[in-house]
């Protein structure tokens, strides 16, 4: 009987090549193939210059590599490899689809283990200096998002996905939805000057910080080259004498 090799799920973390752990990077540096998200940046790829690489990524409103795909080639892999990494931007236990994988690799019998990663919101908060909690005024925080796969709506038809009831509010992938987020917590009676921050390319050399407001949220983003962040509550107002925040850097 063939043996099988074993899988390691490892979070990239926000973009960042140095944001990654260290049990991450040296787990890339003996990996035998890497299977990789779009999100991954080639400076994170090149901790891996002697592995096998698999695009197999996921982009929101983009054709990408479907589910039941990246399941059947992780198995293929642990068959035909010793050590074998599905690496994911961010955390893979937070909006990374690891639930479908762990149940491919398990019915199967494959060994696998979970390196976790720096989760976007918190490289996002450190990026904006901006924490999500503040004593007094924020001691809840929910990361949500509105996004589906295609083809995989709300389950409950007609009627958008609840808003976490807390005093920070995150939204991943938020580009698209943010406004109707804003809309629908305006229509909550929150407060049309309540302070939103937006991130987006998170620590990356491109990284884009704005600063806006809930009613000006709801008259919509400007279209996004890279994934944004959505923060929004009290906690994000700016303290007095607060540095400007970093400007992209230039490649």
């Amino acid at each position: 009987m063939a043996v099988l090799g074993k899988v390691y799920l490892i979070g990239a973390g926000p973009g960042a090549a140095d944001l990654i752990t260290v049990r991450g990077a040296r787990l890339l540096a003996q990996a035998e193939v890497v299977l990789y998200d779009a999100l991954v940046t080639p400076e994170m790829l090149a901790l891996c210059p002697q592995a096998e690489l698999i695009s197999v990524g996921k982009r929101s409103g983009q054709r990408s590599a479907a589910q039941a795909d990246i399941n059947a080639q992780l198995v293929d892999c642990a068959r035909r490899f010793k050590l074998v990494v599905r690496l994911k931007g961010g955390d893979p236990m937070l909006f990374g689809r690891a639930d479908e994988e762990l149940r491919a690799l398990e019915a199967e019998g494959i060994e696998v283990d979970v390196v976790p990663g720096i989760t976007t919101a918190v490289a996002a908060a450190a990026a904006t200096r901006q924490p999500l909690t503040k004593r007094g005024v924020a001691r809840s925080v929910a990361f949500f998002t509105s996004s589906t796969a295609p083809n995989e709506p709300d389950q409950r038809i007609g009627a958008p996905p609840a808003l976490p009831e807390t005093d920070t509010l995150v939204q991943y992938m938020g580009g698209r939805e943010a406004a109707a987020t804003a809309e629908r917590l305006l229509a909550e009676g929150r407060r049309a000057d309540l302070p939103v921050v937006v991130v987006e390319n998170c620590s990356r050399h491109d990284q884009r910080i704005l600063r806006l407001t809930l009613a000006t949220l709801a008259h919509g983003l400007e279209m996004a080259h890279g994934p944004m962040l959505v923060m929004i509550g009290e906690a994000l107002q700016r303290r007095a004498g607060q540095a400007p925040d970093p400007q992209p850097r230039v490649s």
